[in-house]
C-alpha cells in the first residue's frame, strides 16, 4: 500500500500495550479533573475504564510478546495516577473534607502505600502471586466506596482507606486471578 514504507506492523503491535496503558493514564487525569470540577459521578466512569484499560494492556503485551522493563515501569506510573490518586482525591472530596487533618493525612498515606507497592512489584520477580493487594484492586474497591457516601460518616472512610493502605504495603499474598 502507498503508506506501507512508513508503517511497520512489528514496531506498531509491540507499542499497542503501552498506548492502553496511556489511555490508562488519560482516565485517571480525566477523572481527577472531573473531581476537582465537582463532577464526582462522572469521575467514576473513567476510574473503571481505567481498571478495564489496565486489564488489558498486560494482556496485549503479553499476546505480541512486547513485555519490557519500559512497560512495566510506565503501567506503574499510570496506575498510582489512576488507582492512587483519583481514587483517594475522590473520596477526600466527597467523604472526608469535613475532617480535614485526618482526612488529608489518611488520603496522603494512601497515595504513598499505593507508591511503595508498585515500586515494591517492579523490583521483585512476579511468580503469580502479588504481596499486598495491587493498587489497581485498592482503586476499584475505594471508587465503589463512593456509593455508600450518603449513608456512611467520614470515619468510615478513614478506617477503610487506611485498610486498604496498609493492605497494600501488606505481606499478604493473593493468588492473580
Amino acid at each position: 500500500m502507498f503508506l506501507s514504507g512508513y508503517f511497520d506492523a512489528t514496531k506498531i503491535k509491540a507499542q499497542l500495550a503501552n498506548a492502553i496503558t496511556l489511555l490508562n493514564l488519560s482516565f485517571g487525569v480525566l477523572a481527577i479533573i472531573l473531581i476537582m470540577n465537582g463532577l464526582h459521578h462522572m469521575s467514576l466512569v473513567f476510574i473503571f475504564l481505567a481498571a478495564v484499560l489496565d486489564r488489558f494492556d498486560g494482556m496485549v503485551a503479553r499476546h505480541y510478546h512486547a513485555e519490557s522493563l519500559f512497560g512495566k515501569e510506565l503501567d506503574s506510573l499510570c496506575d498510582l495516577v489512576s488507582f492512587g490518586l483519583a481514587p483517594a482525591l475522590l473520596i477526600y472530596e466527597t467523604a472526608m473534607y469535613t475532617t480535614p487533618w485526618a482526612g488529608i493525612l489518611v488520603t496522603v498515606f494512601y497515595v504513598l502505600a499505593g507508591a511503595v507497592r508498585l515500586a515494591r512489584y517492579n523490583v521483585t520477580e512476579f511468580d503469580g502471586v502479588f504481596c499486598g493487594v495491587p493498587i489497581t484492586a485498592a482503586g476499584v474497591a475505594m471508587t465503589l466506596s463512593f456509593f455508600l457516601v450518603p449513608y456512611m460518616q467520614p470515619l468510615f472512610f478513614i478506617v477503610s482507606t487506611l485498610s486498604l493502605a496498609l493492605l497494600m504495603v501488606s505481606t499478604i499474598r493473593f493468588t492473580k486471578r
